[in-house]
């Protein structure tokens, strides 16, 4: 389990458990649950965000279907809400297989497993190039290596 007080924007009380059980030879079921709570400026935030650079973002769910038959993709917060838990799952599966990978490897290795695995949904998924992505997340990466930890 992972707890934060508080996030971004005003959001707050994250809560993300991850259950883990074996389920046939070779194959684990996994269960992911999060949660989090927001006010008033993480609520105009998600309103500003789904108005504009947000608006035409979808998720996976099909709720209709367009007159050629193409399927009508879920928006809004419920788009984001699918968007999130799948980045989520990619980072466990990226952080797992990355594993395999000598310690001093591992954190590059499960950047770029879940970049490429993120364009497989690219569609849904793609925010940035990748090596602008990889090396966004190199100097996070370094800060919180050489920060202090919060008190």
């Amino acid at each position: 389990m992972l707890q934060a007080p508080t996030g971004p924007l005003g959001t707050q009380d994250y809560r993300l458990v991850v259950r883990a059980v074996p389920f046939t030879a070779g194959q684990t079921l996994l269960q992911m649950t999060y949660s989090y709570s927001y006010g008033l400026a993480a609520r105009w935030a998600m309103q500003a965000y789904l108005a504009t650079i947000g608006s035409d973002k979808r998720g996976f769910s099909v709720v209709g279907r367009r007159a050629d038959g193409q399927p009508v993709l879920v928006g809004g917060i419920r788009g984001v809400l699918e968007r999130n838990t799948l980045r989520y799952y990619l980072a466990i599966e990226s952080y797992l297989e990355a594993q395999s990978q000598p310690r001093a490897e591992r954190a590059e290795k499960s950047l770029q497993l879940w970049f490429d695995a993120t364009e497989r949904y690219a569609s849904q998924l793609h925010e940035v190039d990748r090596d602008a992505y990889l090396e966004m997340k190199r100097r996070e990466l370094l800060r919180q290596q050489t920060e202090a930890p919060p008190r």
